[in-house]
């Protein structure tokens, strides 16, 4: 018996008094009043819980607002995009000037029943993580299917796409279309993109035969695809992942994966490797310039970063004899940022329109440069002068 109903019966049936029961029952006689007036006017309803839930929440985020996330958690669903909490909460602070938490965004989401559950995965934890430190310093490339489709709706044959994608921003450097990847294919986009972007330090890839023959059949192991000339010939290093370990390639999968979710969310279905080329050149370009990516800092797009960092080179030229290195900071009140250089902490001013930017630092030696960690704008470039603390803005 629930001690509601112990109270009612112990004022309505042994005629004991609101102070009697309350002592009785080690309650707050302000209580027994106030469920004794509930039951003289609802009977058997007062003994029923009831909800804890405030009548009013003056902080709840505003309905407006909450359409506007659901809005465009909607749009950026059907045109292919991730749609999590955080992609979300992105384009809130960049499109719409609106602030809120993840938790918050992720809240709004649930409530409305726009997140699908999903089983557990493997821990992010359990991996084993690493990032080129330079753009170019590690360029990935791997190739996946897709299935075109006819005029009437009806399915077409398959094509492959070929991927080159740098490790280190996930600047998707090159998309291309092909009926079968081949060896030649694979050389051929590689030296397309050097010209573009500059020969990289290194590759890295799977096994599969068109990228090296290393673990090729009896009798043709030890020789060397065309591919694999021309990265020797560059003096580029060639990295290949372990059988069985597709996860040491998974920044190119992952970005496969985003791809083909953005080019089945498309309206018209590609019906010709020209027409899905168009799709592709579309896509890379939103990848690189207009969606923000979860694993850069400060969620910045690939192109912020990649356009903006120093470049690695291959062969010898990597072994230059200077202090390169890469720092994040936050723009103070005062609009500076701190660089330890020569032992001591300096204080590069760059203005306090700036206050609470998220800045990258490129440093070589003591030449610096400052840029805006979101748009990738170039803030600052000086040379440090290593007799003052304060280095002042000219």
């Amino acid at each position: 018996m629930s001690k509601a109903r112990l109270v009612i019966t112990a004022l309505f049936v042994e005629h004991q008094t609101p102070a009697e029961v309350a002592a009785r029952y080690g309650v707050h006689r302000a209580w027994v009043y106030k469920l004794k007036a509930r039951y003289e006017t609802e009977g058997e309803t007062a003994l029923e819980p009831r909800s804890r839930r405030p009548k009013t929440s003056p902080a709840a985020t505003a309905p407006e607002t909450v359409e506007l996330v659901l809005r465009l958690r909607k749009e950026l669903a059907e045109t292919g995009h991730d749609a999590g909490a955080d992609t979300v909460l992105w384009h809130l602070a960049q499109h719409h000037q609106v602030t809120l938490s993840r938790a918050t965004v992720h809240r709004i989401l649930t409530r409305h029943g726009a997140v699908t559950p999903e089983p557990k995965k493997r821990p992010k934890s359990s991996y084993i993580r690493f990032e080129a430190t330079m753009p170019n310093e590690t360029w990935q490339s791997d190739f996946t299917h897709y299935r075109l489709t006819h005029p009437d709706g009806t399915p077409g044959i398959d094509v492959e796409i070929i991927t080159w994608l740098d490790d280190c921003t996930r600047y998707a450097l090159h998309l291309s279309a092909h009926a079968r990847i081949t060896t030649p294919i694979v050389k051929r986009t590689f030296r397309k993109t050097a010209a573009q972007h500059g020969i990289p330090a290194s590759t890295l890839t799977d096994n599969g035969m068109v990228y090296t023959v290393r673990l090729a059949g009896l009798g043709r192991q030890g020789g060397r695809n065309g591919f694999e000339q021309q990265l020797r010939d560059w003096h580029v290093v060639q990295k290949n992942s372990r059988p069985n370990h597709p996860t040491t390639c998974g920044k190119a999968e992952r970005f496969q994966q985003t791809m083909k979710k953005w080019l089945r969310a498309q309206p018209d279905q590609p019906s010709t490797i020209v027409e899905l080329q168009a799709l592709l050149d579309r896509f890379q370009h939103e990848y690189n310039t207009t969606r923000p990516h979860r694993s850069l800092p400060h969620r910045a797009t690939p192109a912020a970063l990649y356009d903006t960092m120093p470049k690695a080179l291959p062969g010898p030229s990597r072994e230059a004899d200077t202090h390169d290195r890469v720092r994040h900071d936050r723009i103070d009140k005062s609009g500076t940022v701190t660089l330890r250089v020569a032992g001591q902490l300096r204080h590069i001013g760059i203005g306090r329109t700036h206050t609470g930017t998220h800045a990258i630092l490129l440093v070589q030696d003591l030449e610096v440069r400052v840029v805006n960690a979101l748009t990738g704008e170039l803030l600052r470039q000086l040379t440090i002068d290593t007799s003052k603390d304060y280095q002042p803005q000219k």
